[in-house]
């Protein structure tokens, strides 16, 4: 913890996107928990709660390669903002679903809401190596991350209550002044050379399809960063029917309502706290071999904390099993971001992490429609143990591609931030 808040008190730049970071997750988990809840409320099928996930998950997978191509090319700050500034007004159009409470207008909503969302957390992402030096990177991407997945906890935990306790119209309202602080946050960033990749700043030189195509060429050219971008594909296959698993098991399963699918993702947040906090102090002693056999057996103990939690007989057991499971999941997630800021080149870390987000994000919508479909004809139990068995057979192949000696660390690509970054206050 030493290093965290040494970090947020040293780097005024960091600081800046941390605290926007903290106040708009915690509101956008306030938008999801009320669409959710009231995607089942409409029509009391938990196909709508999977048509609803779909909504958002597919505008951001067809946003992904537009989005990476533009921040490779274009101020990845300015990048940001404008997808905050127009996530807040989509936010605020929630509030036409009480007067109009229409299916087609929830998934229209979050449609939009989403589509801007790859332009902000690539863009977060890509910019990070600018704001912070060599040394105070593991502990600034493990800061991020567990940042994120603890706004999951407090963000779906409080949004649960919110729901129950001001309505939805608390809920939207509030999602959208978070999206208004960030792009607040977001604008107050400064670097002497600016946000622009090299490339950006040289004139982009080829066409967007010859840029999208260059960053595939590049994956496929690194068999690390195409094992790591196909981690994430790994764990959509039984994350992505988690996203409807959690509203089904809270509001059904455990008959607990709202409060119950906020206590669910509240603590798989909490288990991704954990699992940060734990992969700071764990990366420390990890060399390359090491990491690559710890992510063989954290995520097979995902999968199988995952089936434990499908079959859990009270809301308590499944919330102990899902945390444990997330730990596991946390863990993976920060070494991984790791050796990706570590050695994919700033000119193509916009197209790196919008591919790794798509990827995800397309595996999630078919984990998705198909729990949505299945939702039908079986019970939820049966669909997560299913969605828990999938997950746990990546690790399988990982182990595979490591024992075929597959999975080479690539060369490091690392570049200093320009300028002065620090709080001059502090740092003097």
């Amino acid at each position: 913890m030493g290093s965290f808040s040494a970090l947020l008190k040293g780097n005024r730049n960091y600081r800046n996107c941390w605290l926007g970071q903290v106040v708009s997750e915690i509101g956008d988990h306030f938008n999801s928990i009320a669409v959710l809840s009231m995607a089942l409320h409409l029509t009391g099928s938990g196909a709508t709660v999977g048509g609803a996930m779909l909504a958002r998950v597919g505008p951001a997978l067809l946003a992904a390669p537009l989005a990476g191509v533009l921040l490779d090319r274009m101020d990845r700050r300015r990048v940001m903002i404008a997808s905050d500034l127009i996530r807040a007004a989509v936010a605020a159009a929630h509030l036409l679903l009480l007067v109009y409470p229409k299916t087609w207008l929830l998934y229209l909503l979050s449609a939009l809401l989403t589509f801007a969302a790859p332009f902000f957390n690539s863009g977060r992402a890509a910019i990070l190596p600018r704001i912070v030096s060599r040394e105070e990177l593991h502990a600034a991407n493990a800061l991020t991350q567990t940042t994120g997945w603890l706004t999951v906890a407090l963000g779906t935990m409080l949004g649960g209550l919110s729901t129950s306790w001001l309505g939805y119209r608390g809920a939207f309202l509030i999602n959208a002044a978070s999206f208004l602080w960030s792009a607040w946050a977001i604008s107050t960033l400064h670097a002497e050379g600016g946000f622009t990749a090299e490339r950006g700043r040289k004139g982009p030189g080829q066409s967007g399809l010859a840029e999208f195509r260059e960053g595939i060429r590049y994956i496929l050219s690194r068999p690390l960063i195409l094992g790591i971008l196909l981690l994430g594909a790994g764990w959509a296959t039984g994350g992505g029917a988690a996203q409807i698993l959690f509203t089904l098991f809270g509001e059904q399963v455990f008959a607990k309502g709202p409060a119950g699918t906020g206590f669910l993702w509240g603590f798989a947040g909490f288990g991704l706290v954990a699992g940060g906090l734990l992969a700071r102090r764990w990366e420390g002693h990890l060399n390359f071999r090491l990491y690559k056999h710890t992510v063989t057996v954290t995520f097979l103990l995902h999968g199988l904390f995952y089936m434990m939690f499908s079959v859990a007989q009270g809301i308590w057991q499944a919330a102990a099993f899902i945390f444990l499971s997330r730990l596991c999941v946390a863990l993976n997630s920060v070494m991984n971001r790791t050796m990706l800021l570590l050695h994919v080149p700033d000119r193509l870390r916009g197209r790196v992490f919008t591919a790794a987000e798509g990827i995800t994000n397309g595996v999630m919508m078919i984990s998705m429609a198909a729990a949505a479909v299945a939702a039908a004809q079986y019970s939820p139990r049966q669909i997560g143990f299913v969605a828990g068995a999938l997950s746990a057979s990546t690790a399988l192949f990982w182990a595979w591609a490591n024992a075929a000696g597959k999975l080479p660390e690539p060369e490091q690509d690392w570049q200093e931030p320009e300028g002065e970054f620090r709080d001059p206050v502090t740092a003097a």
